[in-house]
């Protein structure tokens, strides 16, 4: 293995150098003969059913049309799951991705067998912009400028590329405006994972009320379908004369079929109403009984409080759609610090504080979208709050 890694790290070196250099003009004569069999596109990838690719993913493809000549598709969202603590560095914002490249024929064999369809645009580049793209990806492929710091809505592998191209553009791109077409940024991770209902779960989980203001187009160009649709209507102004910034527009790996993985079978809607009738049912019987179940007061705490957990260190990362979560208001170490005075049946101001936090938190629902079913977390705790200042504890 050490031997394959040491061989495929100098094949990667060679390949780079010849990539750096195969656009060095001998003389600006050959230089345009050269470039002129070059096309550079923007390629575009549908979903598949990995959760990281819910979203689609972008890539540029570098195309030298010559007999031998380089096609090599260029992706901004290399990374690597093993790295240590992966998971927690994504959630606090502190994940490295790299610009990575790979034959474009292995790229679409990538694609067919996901059954994910690639569409590609031709940029209706001139041959001076072709060389300054071709020398700022060369750039960025160098150690020192390959890795860069990882957001997902301001700064991924689809504005990384729209950010490339732009800057090697010569003139002014203008993109055509969108009418009513305003979305928020859950909105349009809604969109997106409406057939994974647990994935929208725990991003309505972790995003805050900023996730719910309305966005303006740069910012929805984080999604590649989005940047792909205002790259469509997008003009080059120079020289006077307009020019579109797609020459071509084609489908450059059909639609396959994509195998769907099962899932957990309940969807968190049906989880909530099983909690709530279970809370519902818990309640009467308590009110029957005259006697609180401690069991069930501990379970509610343990949950509202491993969750707050969660969403309080939720406030030292560094995405900026996570600061403000209302969702705070309930979910949050606070059961944790009464466990052991509820358990012991003592009387505390848990109940009390929980009864107004509860409030507070569904009054919140108006002003910020919260995880689909997470109210009836408050519901029961408001059942509870009364069942504990009313009934005496059971003994």
């Amino acid at each position: 293995m050490k031997h394959l890694k040491i061989i495929f790290n100098a094949i990667y070196g060679v390949i780079l150098t010849l990539f750096c250099v195969s656009a060095i003009p001998v003389s600006a004569q050959n230089d345009s003969l050269v470039l002129d069999s070059v096309e550079i596109s923007l390629l575009t990838c549908q979903p598949h059913d990995e959760v990281y690719s819910l979203y689609g993913h972008t890539a540029i493809r570098y195309h030298d049309l010559r007999p031998g000549g380089y096609d090599l598709a260029f992706n901004y969202g290399v990374f690597d799951f093993r790295k240590p603590h992966f998971v927690a560095r994504f959630v606090f914002g502190l994940t490295d991705y790299e610009l990575g490249y790979y034959p474009y024929g292995l790229f679409q064999q990538e694609y067919r067998r996901f059954g994910s369809m690639v569409t590609e645009q031709v940029l209706n580049l001139t041959n001076e912009e072709k060389l300054m793209l071709h020398e700022a990806l060369a750039v960025n492929l160098l150690d020192e400028n390959k890795i860069y710091r990882y957001n997902y809505f301001y700064n991924n592998c689809t504005t990384k590329a729209r950010d490339i191209i732009e800057q090697c553009i010569n003139g002014k791109l203008e993109y055509a405006g969108r009418e009513d077409y305003t979305p928020t940024y859950r909105e349009m991770v809604h969109d997106m994972t409406r057939n994974n209902p647990w994935s929208r779960f725990g991003n309505d989980l972790l995003l805050g009320i900023k996730a719910d203001f309305k966005t303006n187009q740069r910012q929805q160009e984080f999604l590649p379908g989005n940047l792909l649709y205002d790259f469509d209507h997008a003009q080059i102004y120079s020289n006077g004369t307009y020019r579109p910034l797609v020459r071509e527009r084609r489908i450059a790996v059909p639609a396959g079929v994509q195998i769907k993985q099962d899932g957990f079978p309940l969807s968190p809607i049906a989880c909530a109403i099983i909690i709530l009738a279970v809370g519902i049912v818990i309640f009467i019987a308590e009110w029957r009984l005259k006697k609180v179940f401690r069991l069930w007061d501990l379970l509610l705490m343990l949950a509202t409080g491993a969750i707050g957990i969660v969403l309080t260190l939720m406030l030292f990362s560094q995405h900026p759609t996570v600061s403000l979560n209302l969702q705070l208001i309930l979910f949050n170490p606070l059961p944790l610090l009464y466990l052991w005075p509820v358990i012991r049946g003592r009387q505390t101001r848990y109940w009390m504080l929980t009864a107004i936090l509860s409030v507070a938190f569904l009054i919140g629902g108006f002003f910020q979208h919260y995880a689909e079913g997470i109210q009836v977390l408050a519901l029961c705790l408001l059942m509870q709050c009364y069942a504990n200042t009313k009934l005496k504890a059971g003994k």
